[in-house]
């Protein structure tokens, strides 16, 4: 049991769990999960985390298809500048290794947003916490799980 479904347990969230055979060789980890477990891309989501200008870690949730506008979350954020996190920033801040990277159960409480195209569904995907394991929920669980704001930042 992952610290993210913990979380969720503790909450009484409702929510689903999915679990896959993860292929190591396999790099798109999002990708990997809407094939492997014949889900519709745009209802899969990926949880990334950047760097901001001021050295803040923020968290990014955007479909597995698309790609994080940087330059929107950064006039979001109201900085000049955001980027991807190194992998040892995001592992140390999550406390998941990549690829299993939930936005739910992270050792810090970092800034969240999630890409508004969620709200478009009654249930989205989320890493559960490690590779082949998605979580099931409604995007306004997430959010409020998280303290998440819904923006358009995926492109």
């Amino acid at each position: 049991m992952t610290p993210a479904i913990k979380q969720l347990e503790k909450n009484k969230v409702s929510f689903q769990i999915h679990q896959y055979q993860h292929d190591a060789s396999v790099d798109s980890f999002g990708l990997e999960a809407v094939e492997k477990l014949s889900l519709d891309a745009k209802q899969v989501f990926k949880t990334l985390v950047i760097s901001t200008d001021s050295n803040r870690l923020v968290v990014a949730i955007v479909p597995v298809m698309f790609k994080l506008n940087l330059k929107a979350i950064a006039k979001i954020l109201q900085v000049k500048k955001a980027v991807m996190a190194n992998v040892t920033h995001v592992e140390n801040s999550t406390g998941y290794v990549l690829g299993g990277v939930s936005p739910l159960g992270q050792k810090r409480k970092l800034t969240t947003i999630i890409d508004q195209s969620a709200q478009g569904f009654k249930s989205i995907f989320v890493s559960g916490g490690k590779r082949g394991l998605e979580i099931e929920l409604s995007p306004q669980d997430l959010a409020h799980m998280c303290k998440a704001s819904f923006s358009s930042i995926a492109t």
